[in-house]
């Protein structure tokens, strides 16, 4: 769990420097937010997988319910 908040932190921190008050220091390492974002994934999926979780599953359960039902409306539709 503390990995996952350290990465949760470093998107944090990203975001922040795109697009909130806090600019990036010049000393500061240059780090991408899709680096982050995958990091978070990362680690998400050892979790599940240290678990037994199987994610295909509930990410396909959840996609009905949220983008398919209650989201239906919210996003575009790409074909």
């Amino acid at each position: 769990m503390a990995r996952l908040s350290e990465e949760t932190g470093e998107i944090a921190r990203e975001m922040n420097h795109l697009y909130g008050t806090k600019k990036k220091k010049f000393s500061e390492e240059k780090k991408e937010l899709g680096q982050e974002l995958s990091d978070v994934i990362f680690t998400v999926c050892c979790i599940a997988n240290n678990s037994g979780i199987n994610l295909q599953e509930y990410w396909t359960k959840m996609m009905k319910e949220k983008h398919y039902g209650r989201d239906n409306e919210r996003f575009d539709r790409v074909s």
